[in-house]
């Protein structure tokens, strides 16, 4: 194993660190517990979205801490859920009155530890479960579909409305609305390598892939020949137009999300066959999304996120937004 750590009991602390000391105009990072806030403190009168997971998918969540996204971001060990009691001092760190949304992958351990949370919690609290992952229905860490990259679709778009001054019941209704209209899928070309095991998760040949990967390297719907980047993106938007059965003319956001260890020269490549898909299937591209932001630490591979858009929707993704990962319009 190759990486550029010092101990590996030191990652997670030192890795936020780095982030809260490249980013502090933007955020402040607690390290006891851990979890990112924005700079500044809570938002008084405005609902705060709260969202988790393990580390070793950055951007994902803390590089979407900021004005028009979230409010607080909780980073577990990687591929571990983060603790309740770090999601309970973030919320707390920035309860402005209005309300807290979390924001929760479908991972068992996830919603335990944020149904824990929020039992804990005083005030109002809801929350909005992404699943977005058409692949499989269960999978080693679920009980129902994966929540993926489509996290950041659905963070995106309540948080510009809980910016806009929108309330708690409100957000929540458009976080499910959202991630009802999104489907992702994801491929695999390597395994990713957990620190803390110094070996890949898994093994591929060199001509092999996984279709349907999870981010933390669940195994897919089954292992294949590698194949071109065409048929591999015909295949991912083949199987999340048949759950999202968008109509004909349908406007849609069409997001490419690299794994971690693929360049961008492969990504654009891939969006640019996923874009000819959804074109033969007679659907219309209104935004795009390219880059690494749902990310699995080192794999090769990429993910397909396909959202249904109506007009607010597509106002919403286009309002201002000022994060370490995500920024336009501000």
């Amino acid at each position: 194993m190759k990486k550029l750590i010092n101990a590996v009991d030191d990652i997670l602390n030192e890795s936020l660190s780095g982030f809260g000391a490249a980013h502090g105009d933007l955020v402040t990072v607690s390290l006891a517990p851990k979890f990112v806030t924005r700079a500044g403190g809570a938002a008084q009168g405005k609902v705060a979205l709260v969202s988790g997971g393990g580390s070793g998918h950055e951007p994902l969540h803390a590089g979407f801490v900021g004005k028009g996204m979230l409010d607080a971001a909780c980073p577990g060990e990687v591929f571990t859920s983060p603790t309740p009691d770090q999601m309970l001092a973030a919320a707390q760190a920035v309860d402005g009155g209005a309300g807290i949304l979390f924001i929760v992958k479908n991972y068992s351990g996830d919603v335990m530890n944020f149904e824990m949370a929020a039992e804990m919690l005083d005030g109002e609290v809801a929350t909005v479960l992404t699943n977005d992952d058409v692949a499989v229905e269960d999978s080693l860490y679920t009980q129902g579909r994966r929540g993926v990259a489509g996290t950041v679709v659905v963070e995106k778009i309540v948080g510009a409305a809980a910016e806009a001054g929108a309330d708690l019941a409100t957000c929540q209704a458009l976080g499910a609305r959202v991630n009802a209209a999104t489907g992702s899928m994801g491929v695999a070309l390597t395994s990713c390598t957990v620190p803390a095991a110094g070996k890949p998760t898994f093994e591929l040949g060199g001509d092999e892939m996984e279709m349907g990967v999870g981010i933390h390297g669940e195994p897919g719907r089954r292992r294949v020949a590698l194949a071109t980047a065409k048929e591999i993106a015909a295949e991912m938007v083949g199987a999340i137009s048949e759950t999202l059965a968008p109509k004909e003319g349908q406007q849609v956001l069409l997001f490419v999300n690299g794994m971690g260890g693929t360049p961008l020269m492969e990504l654009y490549l891939v969006y640019q066959a996923a874009a000819a898909e959804c074109e033969a299937r007679g659907l219309t591209i209104a935004r795009s999304l390219v880059g690494n932001y749902c990310t699995s630490l080192d794999m090769a591979g990429c993910s397909i996120t396909v959202t249904r858009l109506d007009d607010e929707m597509k106002a919403l993704w286009d309002a201002p937004v000022h994060t370490a990962a995500l920024r336009w319009g501000a």
